[in-house]
């Protein structure tokens, strides 16, 4: 049998989508992401459109999944473009989409509008439906996360680039998580932004979280196997 410090280690980069989404990154930025990606077996490599060929080459042989962020910060472009660029992606070698909810077909409550979206996006590939917590209230994080159970996603994810929820404490995401958790039973559970840490990890997988999108993979992993080392690690029972 595997010692658990083993097992936990593994699951814990499972758990991990590494991320790159930066507008101004390079090939050879993304390269890297990659080149962490496979040095610590992580679930999965997020990046832009352009560069889903790009990590699809870099990690061929590998169980990482090649991820494809549609349509951030807000999902306001015409649908014909978001379904094109879902269809791109998948033909460009992506293995999942995380895909933003419109938040302005939010705030008018477009809700069949955003159902049948979601429904074609979910019959191209695996689907993250993005619901952009930070601006929404309660009962729009509810809705959105049925929703995206309905629609057949396979996970729901709070957040990508220039959310609100960004600058606030980890403990208002916490909260949000496990609204999203109880509204779409079944449904994997995202977090995302300002997770930059083992304690902030922790903290979202308490909350519900079943993976973790960030740029800190690395460090994480470091922190992780420091604290292996010192025998003082503590990971929550669901890790």
């Amino acid at each position: 049998m595997e010692n658990t410090n083993s097992i936990n280690l593994a699951a814990i980069a499972k758990m991990i989508d590494q991320t790159n989404i930066r507008e101004m990154a390079t090939a050879g930025d993304i390269e890297r992401t990659c080149h962490e990606a496979r040095e610590h077996n992580f679930r999965g490599v997020c990046v832009n459109p352009a560069w889903v060929k790009l990590v699809k080459k870099e990690l061929l042989g590998t169980d990482i999944k090649v991820i494809c962020l549609i349509d951030p910060p807000i999902g306001d472009s015409p649908q014909i473009e978001r379904l094109g660029l879902c269809l791109k992606a998948k033909n460009e070698g992506a293995d999942e989409l995380d895909v933003v909810m419109s938040l302005i077909d939010i705030k008018h409550e477009r809700w069949e509008k955003i159902l049948d979206e979601f429904t074609k996006i979910g019959k191209i590939l695996p689907t993250k439906v993005i619901i952009g917590s930070g601006y929404l209230t309660d009962e729009e994080i509810r809705k959105a996360s049925e929703i995206a159970k309905t629609a057949g996603a396979i996970c729901v994810k709070t957040a990508t680039s220039k959310d609100p929820l960004e600058n606030r404490e980890l403990g208002e995401k916490a909260q949000h998580l496990k609204m999203m958790k109880e509204a779409a039973p079944g449904l994997l559970i995202k977090a995302s932004g300002n997770i930059r840490t083992l304690s902030d990890l922790i903290k979202m997988v308490d909350a519900g979280a079943d993976i973790v999108g960030t740029s800190s993979g690395v460090e994480i992993m470091e922190e992780v196997k420091n604290k292996l080392k010192e025998n003082s690690i503590n990971p929550s029972p669901s890790i």
